[in-house]
């Protein structure tokens, strides 16, 4: 019962720990796909700075918190290469100290690569990896961390490239075709020539 009790102890201990890194984190927990809850500080173009929250448990989370030290983990989107206007969307869409989920794929580069999702309602939860694909606002890219021959990679994978595949179809974001007429003002517009002739227009204006 005393090795049981130790045992229990150490795992509570580490469920309740607060990470401030990704070396922090057990290598159990990413290739079980844990799933941590996180406070939103910053959006950057490296990935989401986000403040890891821990499981709460009395008695031993008041005893942590004395010793625990501080840090943001980097959380990437996985399998998304992001576009300009989702850095955009996304600071738009979320905000500040805003509390996410983000499931443990793989470990690259001290950065978290996740699925993030963030609740919308009650009881509905948006995976922010697929909307911004959805939205027409990146590209699928490799689930970095995780095997290419996994079933796991290629159902994450399917995903993604379904949500990719309805932008494309609707034409949304990246994916948007210029109308002829927007074909033709930019050929005008880009055109030299026309520049050129403008300018002396504009010039022999000004003159008289």
């Amino acid at each position: 019962m005393a090795v049981a009790g130790v045992l229990v102890l150490a795992r509570s201990v580490r469920m309740t720990t607060k990470f401030t890194s990704a070396s922090d984190i057990p290598v159990g927990f990413v290739e079980k796909n844990v799933k941590l809850r996180g406070k939103l500080h910053h959006i950057t173009e490296k990935g989401l700075e986000v403040e890891h929250i821990p499981i709460s448990v009395p008695f031993i989370s008041s005893i942590q918190r004395k010793w625990q030290s501080k840090g943001l983990l980097l959380v990437r989107l996985a399998g998304v290469e992001l576009a300009p206007s989702g850095m955009a969307w996304l600071q738009q869409e979320l905000k500040p100290k805003q509390t996410i989920w983000f499931q443990l794929l793989g470990r690259e580069d001290l950065a978290l690569e996740c699925l993030v999702l963030v609740n919308k309602g009650r009881f509905l939860s948006m995976c922010l990896n697929e909307e911004i694909l959805r939205q027409g606002l990146g590209r699928t890219a490799r689930i970095e961390g995780l095997h290419h021959d996994s079933r796991l990679y290629w159902k994450l994978h399917k995903r993604l490239l379904r949500a990719e595949l309805k932008a494309l179809k609707k034409s949304k974001g990246i994916w948007r075709e210029e109308s002829y007429s927007e074909r033709i003002r930019d050929r005008i517009s880009n055109n030299k020539f026309l520049q050129t002739l403008k300018q002396f227009a504009n010039w022999l204006r000004g003159s008289i």
